[in-house]
């Protein structure tokens, strides 16, 4: 998110102004250099493996979604080739220390996290497609945090059948 700021000068022209706003993420697993990475809003995955140094040749990007864009205060692990089956998804965690799943599915039947869900993570919800799972992703970004599981149905497509067919499986 670009910040705007517009100033008026004396000859009562705009002058228009854009203050980029910093993103601090904790990068780990098979990176060159784990640690803190500064990025800047809307950068992605990819852009924070790039600052850390790049991956290690034990690194398996297959489970990482490197388009993901990242947040403030996120940790981001990425995975080894060797990584037991278990630990299928890759997993980033938000500044309030909770778990966000980045990539593969949900076979292990965890509730999402509608407040903190990936694109990929909210397409395995019953009639939730790539068109609704961006829609969910724009509304928080718009709205901020659902404040309950019924308010999913703010978001244009999702009416009360939906609601009903995912209700089970989801979380905030």
């Amino acid at each position: 998110m670009l910040i705007m700021d517009f100033a008026v000068q004396e000859t009562e022209e705009l002058e228009f102004r854009e203050e980029e706003r910093n993103v601090i993420v904790h990068v780990t697993g098979e990176v060159r250099y784990s640690g803190i990475i500064n990025l800047t809003e809307g950068e992605r995955i990819a852009d924070a493996i790039e600052r850390a140094g790049g991956t290690t040749s034990n690194a398996d990007l297959s489970r990482v979604n490197l388009a993901y864009m990242l947040s403030d205060g996120q940790r981001l692990y990425i995975p080894n080739v060797d990584t037991d089956e278990e630990y299928q998804n890759e997993i980033l965690t938000d500044i309030n220390g909770e778990d966000i799943v980045v990539g593969g599915n949900n076979e292990r039947g965890a509730l999402i996290n509608i407040n903190r869900a990936t694109q990929t993570e909210l397409e395995t919800l019953t009639g939730v497609g790539p068109s609704t799972a961006l829609r969910i992703i724009e509304h928080r970004r718009t709205n901020g945090n659902f404040r309950r599981i019924e308010d999913i149905k703010e978001v244009s497509g999702i009416g009360e059948a939906r609601f009903e067919a995912i209700k089970n499986n989801i979380t905030i």
